[in-house]
């Protein structure tokens, strides 16, 4: 009875581990994303377009401004790149959805 216990419990740990790992990997890359995406935060959208190349589409926001979509994927995982861009051009901010 009590190597039963001890192997459900150290298989528990093992497990909850993994979480961790993978959740923190996660984090990780979610903050590399992050930091190399706020580079453009102030500056002209040509520069954005010159990176990364014409958009997957661009519409006007509720509020007027633009919004320029990248969209790829990686591994079979979509992902959604959203700058906004306010009417001097100037990219204001950005969200991003399932990159890493």
């Amino acid at each position: 009875m009590k190597l039963k216990f001890v192997i459900l419990f150290i298989s528990l740990l093992v497990i909850l581990n993994g979480c961790q790992t993978i959740k923190k990997k996660s984090n990780e890359a979610s903050e590399k994303e992050n930091n190399r995406l706020s580079q453009y935060i102030g500056k002209q959208s040509s520069e954005l377009k010159t990176d990364m190349g014409i958009p997957s589409e661009d519409f006007i926001n509720e509020v007027g401004n633009e919004t320029l979509v990248y969209k790829s994927k990686k591994y079979g995982i979509s992902c959604e790149r959203k700058f906004e861009v306010n009417s001097k051009g100037i990219i204001i901010g950005f969200s991003s959805s399932g990159c890493f």
